[in-house]
């Protein structure tokens, strides 16, 4: 039974309500991608599908618009997929479990995939209607836009003749973003040696943290599990000697980790419960306002083979010293930040430690820099980068048509003027602005929080006023 078939705009929250059943997390994306095939099918729309699963539909102008110059609506059919901790969903495999209240939207113990799950919505609604004036549609579905935005890479662009892009990919409805940072995925390997080591085996637990999106949260303050698990391990070591067997945490690269937990073989293990239990109440307060669910938590592990005392000292270093966070902020605009990188997650081989980093920056010196710093720690424990997913920055563009007119349409139907702002987090914009000269975008969204986690929510007001405000700036292309 329709969850969200009480709410308005109808037809956009039905296609939303259909996405949400097929799994779409990032590098999953062939089912999804292959449904908007069968949407543009049924609506006799012209449809090009690629090797990547990218989607590009066209629909032609409605009588009167058809010298109006083509407009590109513009999102991404992948999603961040994260659990609760009491979840079992496999997101691999089951759609979403939707739920509503009275203001928002949000799926039952996952991440909802409002982003960018609304922004296909809106736009295969706006393709299906036959009541709306528009000039020329190009509608470009992407994939893997959460682990690099590969598909607008990779994507084709020939068939695009639209020299103005509505980008539906953001997560404010007061906000047009109109500048964005470039950035890459940073993985850093070390290598790895076992062997048995007398002592008592130990899960160590860093969660409750809120976590989010590395590209609009990483200036809140949020604590990132992966490096706070290194400091409770760092306080471990100064009660009793132990070798880490395990770490694990984090779910992409872009996302703020918010739980992490390592195994480890302890000689002392009243020690180590000692050391857990003076950093819960170190976080606690050091987090009190921007992560007050932060726990620490120790509990009996399995056995296991544990590292070396050299490979356990080497990921201990990695976990305390490799940088995180907010690097520089913007010197010309205030209170944006400029360079940051995430520590978004850890895995733990037989052989190989990875750590998965998103850098960002709107100086692309200054990525090659975190590039290069990333290199240098990697050297001390014998180990390698790699970088992949790099995209460009996009650069504010000071003659706007496209800004002019969403900005009198929007003072009309909200009353006031809306924000004009750049954004740290990367924006496909700057992908297509570097593959269409003379690019006209800007980005805008519903409001939805709690992104790249668990607790999303998108709100329904909200996408209400979206609709119009995009319908109405299609109308007044004319």
């Amino acid at each position: 039974m329709a969850v969200l078939d009480h709410l308005e705009p109808k037809n956009v929250f039905s296609f939303f309500e259909e996405i949400a059943a097929i799994p779409h997390g990032s590098g999953n994306t062939k089912a999804i991608s292959d449904y908007l095939a069968d949407f543009a099918f049924a609506h006799a729309l012209e449809y090009h599908q690629d090797a990547m699963n990218n989607m590009i539909i066209i629909k032609e102008a409605t009588p009167g618009y058809e010298k109006v110059p083509p407009v590109i609506l513009q999102g991404h059919m992948d999603m961040v997929c994260d659990l609760a901790p009491d979840c079992t969903k496999d997101m691999t495999r089951e759609g979403l479990d939707l739920a509503c209240t009275e203001d928002y939207v949000y799926a039952k113990g996952t991440t909802l995939g409002g982003d960018d799950g609304i922004g296909m919505a809106l736009a295969l609604a706006i393709l299906a209607s036959e009541d709306l004036a528009h000039p020329r549609l190009e509608v470009v579905i992407t994939a893997d836009e959460e682990i690099g935005m590969l598909g607008a890479l990779g994507l084709d662009v020939s068939r695009l003749t639209a020299k103005t892009l509505i980008n539906l990919d953001s997560e404010t409805e007061d906000t047009f973003f109109v500048s964005c940072a470039g950035g890459n995925l940073t993985h850093l390997t070390m290598p790895v040696k076992r062997g048995p080591y007398p002592g008592t085996p130990l899960s160590i637990s860093v969660s409750g943290l809120r976590g989010g999106h590395s590209g609009i949260d990483i200036h809140l303050g949020r604590g990132n599990a992966i490096q706070l698990l290194g400091r409770v391990l760092a306080e471990a070591a100064g009660y009793t000697d132990f070798r880490i067997v395990d770490v694990k945490g984090g779910g992409r690269e872009n996302a703020i980790p918010s739980e992490a937990q390592a195994v480890i073989v302890a000689l002392d293990p009243a020690g180590i419960e000692k050391a857990c239990a003076r950093m819960d109440e170190i976080l606690k307060k050091e987090l009190a306002t921007p992560d007050p669910g932060v726990t620490v938590t120790v509990q009996p592990a399995g056995e296991a083979l544990p590292m070396s005392r050299k490979s356990s000292d080497d990921l201990l270093f990695l976990l305390t010293c490799t940088p995180n966070g907010v690097q520089v902020m913007s010197p010309d605009i205030p209170d944006l930040v400029q360079t940051s990188l995430n520590l978004g997650t850890i895995a733990v081989g037989d052989l190989e430690v990875d750590l998965g980093f998103c850098l960002r920056s709107s100086v692309d010196t200054q990525t090659r820099m975190l590039v290069d710093r990333l290199m240098q720690f990697s050297m001390v424990v014998d180990g390698d980068i790699q970088v992949s997913g790099e995209y460009p920055g996009w650069p504010f563009r000071t003659d706007s048509p496209l800004r002019e007119l969403m900005t009198q349409v929007y003072v009309e139907q909200f009353g006031k003027e809306p924000k004009i702002k750049a954004i740290h987090a990367g924006a496909e914009c700057g992908v297509f602005a570097g593959k269409i000269p003379g690019l006209d975008c800007l980005c805008i969204s519903p409001d939805m929080t709690g992104l790249h986690t668990y607790h999303e929510k998108l709100y329904i007001e909200s996408t209400q006023r979206i609709w119009n405000l995009v319908t109405e700036t299609l109308k007044r292309m004319k």
